[in-house]
């Protein structure tokens, strides 16, 4: 029994999550493919290649989804941008119109909740933009959240539970008095904020994250313990201002989410291997199964404007990434800006049975 036990609870297998880039098509729903076994190389189309999770909510499309687990309480979300660039009543037979995504779009991420990633619930909304207060920030848009789950996050002395998710998006932040959204020089900032359960009522504001003085979007983090115990947090942003590419920096800064951390340059222009010529964004990292402490690592760089994911690898974060050298590296064409949550052996096979 108990060496049944340990083969269900360790880990095995990944689920990616992801949407497709379909200009005539309506693919900005949520996907999930699944590694062929324990291999991070070679990916498998759930559900015969067809959506599993969309929206019926805000602009009815989907991007650019993150997948994450409370450990406390078991439950997995999915939180994903309410944007849709092709089709429908904002898409783009109305004509591109980033400007306008971007100064006046959503300010709700779209989010599912599932116990067993089987049975999703309905999509519901967290506005970004709320204060505790009851006021609302002047956000032109929420773009390409992620989160990481701090143990610690409240200090010492707080009463009651203490982790949450502290969760950072892109947007560009406007002044109280700019109603209008007509500043030129608001640049996209990332933001950061906190809640445990992707609710409202969880939700609580924190400020500016990342501001280089010009735009930075999509952040995907990852925090790796090193010898001695110490824990080493790494960020990884795309740069559109100063030709920095996908860039990386780290801390060692336990309370990493605060504005006096010190952040440390690590590599520029992430992926530039894979320019096609419209550069490269969308980046999600993970960390390989079955290495001790930091482990080897994985990163997905998207290839602009519909060729989609690619991969690079790292033994040591400190040294930056390389291209994966893996002729037998699989992922389907047009995957786009995603995320992936490492399985138990036991979630990996319930996947398989539901999805195929």
């Amino acid at each position: 029994m108990n060496e049944t036990m340990d083969r269900c609870d360790q880990e095995y297998g990944y689920l990616l999550v992801h949407f497709i880039e379909d200009p005539t098509g309506y693919a900005e729903q949520i996907y999930m493919d699944r590694s062929d076994g324990d291999d991070p190389s070679r990916w498998i189309p759930l559900n015969e290649g067809r959506p599993i999770l969309g929206s019926t909510l805000g602009t009815t499309g989907v991007r650019d989804p993150h997948i994450i687990r409370n450990p406390h309480t078991g439950i997995w979300y999915v939180i994903a941008t309410d944007l849709r660039v092709y089709g429908g009543e904002t898409g783009s037979e109305r004509g591109y119109d980033w400007y306008d995504w971007s100064h006046h779009g959503s300010t709700n991420l779209i989010v599912w909740q599932s116990p067993d990633l089987i049975q999703w619930s309905s999509p519901r909304t967290l506005d970004v933009s709320r204060r505790a207060d009851g006021g609302r920030l002047r956000l032109g848009m929420a773009w390409a959240c992620e989160c990481l789950w701090v143990d610690d996050y409240y200090p010492p002395d707080h009463g009651g539970d203490r982790g949450a998710f502290v969760m950072y998006w892109s947007s560009k932040l406007f002044a109280d008095d700019d109603p209008e959204h007509a500043d030129e020089s608001v640049h996209d900032t990332v933001l950061w904020g906190s809640t445990t359960d992707f609710t409202q009522d969880t939700y609580r504001y924190g400020g500016v994250f990342i501001d280089t003085g010009g735009n930075s979007i999509d952040t995907t983090m990852v925090r790796c313990r090193r010898h001695g115990g110490a824990v080493r947090t790494y960020r990884i942003t795309k740069d559109n201002s100063f030709d920095n590419g996908i860039w990386m920096d780290s801390t060692d800064g336990e309370r990493w989410w605060e504005p006096h951390t010190r952040w440390t340059r690590v590599q520029n222009r992430i992926g530039a291997e894979y320019d096609s010529g419209n550069g490269v964004e969308g980046p999600a990292v993970f960390p390989v199964h079955g290495s001790a402490d930091c482990p080897q690592w994985r990163l997905f760089v998207d290839v602009i404007p519909s060729i989609g994911y690619r991969p690079m690898v790292s033994d040591n974060l400190d040294e930056g990434w390389r291209p994966l050298d893996d002729p037998a590296f699989l992922l389907s064409p047009h995957t786009k800006h995603g995320g992936v949550a490492s399985l138990t052996r036991a979630e990996y096979d319930r996947v398989v049975a539901t999805f195929g």
